[in-house]
């Protein structure tokens, strides 16, 4: 079990539809149930918000499903680090240029360097950027 990493939107979502999820990322979230405490950039929660919207307006999932979900990510070790705004504009915006990333995976890149913690994300690009700066991601193989 990993004490602590950097959760991004993938795996999250992974929790929330059965067609995506892993063993690997439904052991993430054991973790967090458990003692496991994972960070995310404000910018999180509106990834989250933001799929779910879409999801409904696709007719994948309905609202109430959003809210229960919802619910369920409320119970978890998830805390929010606001001071993504502080590094927009110089460190995240450098690490978007250097690896390609949008600013909003960059978020969570520049997140898990500054707290030197494993980076939790199934997205390709962000994990192969988070191998470039020698960061460890999880799940290990996917």
């Amino acid at each position: 079990m990993i004490e602590e990493f950097v959760l991004d939107g993938s795996v999250t979502m992974a929790w929330c539809f059965e067609d995506e999820a892993r063993p690997e990322t439904d052991e993430m979230l054991d973790w967090l149930a458990a003692k496991s405490r994972a960070y995310v950039p404000s910018v999180w929660h509106l990834e989250i918000a933001n799929v779910l919207r879409a999801c409904e307006r696709r007719k994948r999932i309905t609202q109430a499903d959003s809210t229960r979900f919802l619910a369920v990510l409320k119970t978890l070790n998830i805390t929010t680090d606001r001071l993504a705004e502080e590094y927009a504009a110089t460190t995240i915006l450098a690490l978007a240029r250097q690896h390609d990333l949008s600013a909003y995976d960059a978020a969570y890149l520049e997140l898990a360097m500054r707290l030197g913690l494993p980076l939790a994300s199934t997205d390709a690009a962000l994990r192969k950027a988070a191998q470039a700066v020698g960061l460890a991601y999880l799940p290990e193989a996917i």
